[in-house]
C-alpha cells in the first residue's frame, strides 16, 4: 500500500508517490452539454420562441412574483428542480433582453426577430 508522506511511523509511512489518474469514465459524460446540442437548441429557439406557459411564467417575474411562476412552471413541468431550472432560464432571457434594450436606449424590442429569404435559388 503505498502512501502519501515519507514519514517512519504512523499510519502514512512509507514514500511519497503520485496519484495516477486517469480519464472519466463514459457514462460520466451523460448531461453535459455539448456545442453542437447548444447550438441546436439556440436555433430551436430562435425559429419557434416560447411556449405560452414560457410567456406566462416570464410576465409572472416581471412583475416580480417568482414564487408563484414556481408554483405554475411545476405544475407545468412536474417536478421541482425542473421548474427552478425553468425559472433560473426564463430570468436569464428576460435579463439579457432588458439588458440588450438598455444599451440600445430603445423600448423592450421582441425577444427574437427572424428574416427568412423565400426566393426560390437558381
Amino acid at each position: 500500500m503505498a502512501l502519501r508522506y515519507p514519514m517512519a511511523v504512523g499510519l502514512n509511512t512509507g514514500h511519497k508517490v503520485t496519484k495516477n489518474v486517469g480519464k472519466p469514465r463514459h457514462s460520466c459524460h451523460r448531461g453535459r452539454l455539448t456545442k453542437h446540442t447548444k447550438f441546436v437548441r439556440d436555433m430551436i429557439r430562435e425559429v419557434c420562441g416560447f411556449a405560452p406557459y414560457e410567456r406566462r411564467a416570464m410576465e409572472l417575474l416581471k412583475v416580480s412574483k417568482d414564487k408563484r411562476a414556481l408554483k405554475f412552471i411545476k405544475k407545468r413541468v412536474g417536478t421541482h428542480i425542473r421548474a427552478k431550472r425553468k425559472r433560473k432560464e426564463l430570468s436569464n432571457v428576460l435579463a439579457a433582453n432588458e439588458e440588450s434594450s438598455s444599451q440600445e436606449g430603445l423600448s423592450p424590442s421582441p425577444l427574437f426577430t427572424i428574416t427568412i429569404n423565400l426566393a426560390p435559388k437558381k
